[in-house]
């Protein structure tokens, strides 16, 4: 993997890098403009987050730790690289923060398997983990305030792997062009 940072993403989907398109490549049936994947990504982020913080306040009875508030802002970027972690080749980062969103763009085709891995990856690392721990042991408010925050914050995962396994058939491979998330059925495969 090599990682590229390449700073404030301009909002134009021709500016992502991308390898070029399959020649019978399916486009995902998914939000196509930045703009409007960000308000559905926002939408099922705070409405997860409503759950979580409901199950924290249900389960621990305390209000949220502080730390585990600023923690989970801290893992904003280590989300990205643990994306970034999952991929072979060039890996881009951008952010879009006037749209709440920062993401990575990898340059490569992968399995509908390792495209679900990458995506849930960081998800699991900070936030279901450390709240099934903390739904397990109530007290541990560092981790469930850590995981009440994270598990929203991967909404646009979130939505990708939902798209992935509803829309991509078996042997089927995934690439992102543009701003627009394909899938194909390599040679020999279909």
């Amino acid at each position: 993997m090599r990682f590229h940072y390449n700073g404030r993403f301009s909002g134009n989907p021709d500016d992502l890098p991308n390898l070029g398109q399959e020649p019978n490549a399916v486009r995902f049936k998914e939000a196509e403009d930045p703009k409007k994947l960000s308000l559905i990504a926002n939408g099922i982020s705070l409405l997860i987050a409503l759950v979580t913080f409901v199950l924290y306040f249900v389960r621990s009875r305390q209000p949220l730790n502080i730390i585990g508030s600023i923690l989970s802002v801290l893992t904003l970027v280590p989300h990205e690289f643990l994306h970034a972690l999952c991929f072979k080749d060039d890996v881009y980062m951008y952010e879009y923060l006037s749209k709440g969103m920062l993401f990575v763009v990898g340059s490569e085709r992968m399995s509908k398997a390792r495209f679900v891995f990458m995506s849930m990856l960081p998800n699991l690392v900070f936030g279901f983990v450390p709240f099934i721990l903390f739904l397990i042991h109530p007290s541990w408010t560092l981790l469930g305030t850590l995981g009440a925050f994270a598990i929203p914050m991967g909404a646009g995962d979130y939505y990708n792997v939902f798209n992935a396994l509803t829309q991509m058939p078996k042997g089927a491979k995934t690439y992102m062009y543009g701003f627009g998330s394909y899938w194909y059925m390599p040679e020999g495969e279909n």
